[in-house]
């Protein structure tokens, strides 16, 4: 595989609990191309959400490397991560994460305009557009549904147009028809823009929709580390 758009090498992850230090990663090596599609699946427990906090520098290796788009995410600061997260990666989760006294616009125009773009709010409402929120654009989230919460969560993490795109079980919190409408929008933002998407999941159909599905067992990859390009 040529010029990975993420790179991981032997990276682990120990975390401090009340009985002492916990393994949640191990041997982590893994590699993942430029607009490639990766489905993260595994039990409860396995480290799925772990390995994509270490992939966007929410956590930080304790072993290890971890490399995105060629630079060493374990040797940068919290503030430089912050900015290179900021203009090259996107990040969905579970819980919509809205700021609740602010419109659906404003909740995706501000990270633009903390980045400096003078287009904020244009950018914004083309995204929420985008995503079928036209009608909902000066809703507060309390007065969304959801699925429509969810969308803002998309639109606000497709707005800068990142390279790498990260969803933390994107439709774990909502009904199976909700969720076949966000994994939709997902992939068309995916397609849209020419990201590469990784995402945790406990949905067969989602994972089943990437390119790669990459199984995790108690902290280790035990299957799909490989992508079928680096097979050849």
């Amino acid at each position: 595989m040529t010029d990975p758009v993420l790179s991981l090498e032997d990276a682990g992850l120990t975390l401090m609990g009340n009985a002492g230090p916990v393994e949640i990663l191990r041997d982590i090596t893994l590699e993942i191309a430029r607009g490639e599609s990766v489905g993260l699946v595994g039990p409860s427990g396995s480290g799925k959400s772990s390995l994509l906090m270490l992939m966007g520098g929410l956590e930080s290796a304790t072993t290890g490397s971890v490399r995105a788009l060629g630079h060493d995410l374990t040797a940068l600061d919290e503030d430089s991560l912050a900015r290179f997260r900021r203009g090259n990666m996107g990040v969905v989760f579970q819980s919509f994460h809205l700021i609740p006294t602010m419109t659906a616009l404003e909740n995706v125009a501000t990270p633009l305009e903390l980045a400096g773009r003078r287009d904020a709010f244009e950018r914004a409402e083309e995204e929420l557009r985008g995503v079928g929120l036209g009608p909902r654009l000066h809703h507060y989230p309390a007065q969304l549904s959801g699925g429509e919460q969810q969308r803002v969560a998309l639109a606000r993490a497709a707005a800068p147009r990142p390279a790498i795109l990260l969803a933390d079980e994107p439709t774990g919190n909502l009904d199976a028809e909700t969720g076949k409408a966000i994994m939709e929008l997902l992939f068309g933002l995916r397609d849209r823009h020419g990201a590469t998407l990784v995402l945790v999941t406990h949905a067969p159909d989602l994972a089943a929709r990437c390119d790669r599905v990459v199984r995790l067992h108690d902290g280790r990859i035990i299957d799909g580390a490989q992508s079928a390009e680096a097979a050849q």
